[in-house]
């Protein structure tokens, strides 16, 4: 399947407009793994014949880790050149796949005077569902155990517990939950610019706490919403020895994979 992503510059230049742009972030444009969920929601996307349109080499950094890690002159640096280059080509919303972007570019952005109506991708996927565009076919994940990670910037952060859930039950899976869940969640470890970082000395690596607590659901599938916390968990899953047996996919993945795309 030939993807077709066009960026706003070459729309702009024939004189066209996307009704939402794809944010891909830097994780979803550099990291071997992630890329695979950038293009599982691109694939969606085209399936569904959605206006979208990516910034391509005009995205920058959304700013979070530098923020995270404390230098907010950074972050400033990094959003301002951003909303210059969205308010250029009128954008008004946009979608990513990342909740660290996402809890940026909605939080962060508006005192910056960056203002979008800004959706997490399980937000946006929800929503085609909603109104026909996508149908979900349970198949190849029926009666398969799944339990799903919160990730701290989509759910405690901004309170989106259903969104994610709601897709995984439209595979007519069995959605399992971990010990610390919702608002409750535990953190991948990546979070707070960690992810960059060794960690401070402790008892265990936060990852792979939470690796044990979904694997104490007895998972067919780990399912996340969030490149870093696919990394996290997938590292947790080899410390484990468990990488053969369990998969780690993204809620877009499945939700491809679901309709053979």
């Amino acid at each position: 399947m030939k993807l077709e992503v066009p960026t706003l510059a070459s729309l702009e230049a024939e004189g066209k407009k996307a009704s939402v742009v794809f944010w891909v972030g830097c994780a979803g444009s550099f990291d071997y793994r992630a890329k695979k969920i950038t293009k599982a929601f691109v694939k969606i996307l085209n399936h569904t014949n959605t206006s979208f349109a990516v910034l391509g080499k005009e995205e920058s950094c959304s700013g979070d880790p530098a923020k995270r890690a404390g230098n907010e002159f950074l972050f400033q640096m990094q959003a301002i050149q951003n909303i210059t280059t969205l308010d250029h080509y009128g954008v008004t919303k946009i979608v990513t796949t990342c909740p660290h972007c996402f809890n940026t570019l909605k939080n962060e952005y508006p005192e910056l005077g960056g203002h979008y109506k800004v959706m997490h991708h399980t937000q946006f996927l929800k929503s085609l569902i909603k109104e026909g565009s996508l149908k979900v076919q349970g198949g190849m994940y029926k009666g398969k155990r799944i339990t799903f990670h919160d990730p701290c910037y989509l759910g405690r952060a901004n309170k989106i517990f259903e969104a994610p859930r709601s897709l995984i039950e439209k595979l007519d899976a069995e959605l399992v939950e971990m010990k610390s869940c919702k608002t409750n969640g535990l953190c991948c470890g990546a979070g707070g610019a960690q992810m960059f970082k060794d960690a401070e000395a402790g008892d265990k690596e936060i990852n792979i706490k939470r690796t044990e607590q979904a694997l104490d659901t007895k998972p067919n599938i780990i399912a996340a919403a969030c490149p870093f916390c696919n990394t996290m968990m997938t590292d947790g899953l080899k410390n484990k020895k468990q990488e053969h047996s369990v998969k780690i996919l993204d809620v877009a993945e499945l939700i491809a994979n679901s309709n053979n795309l």
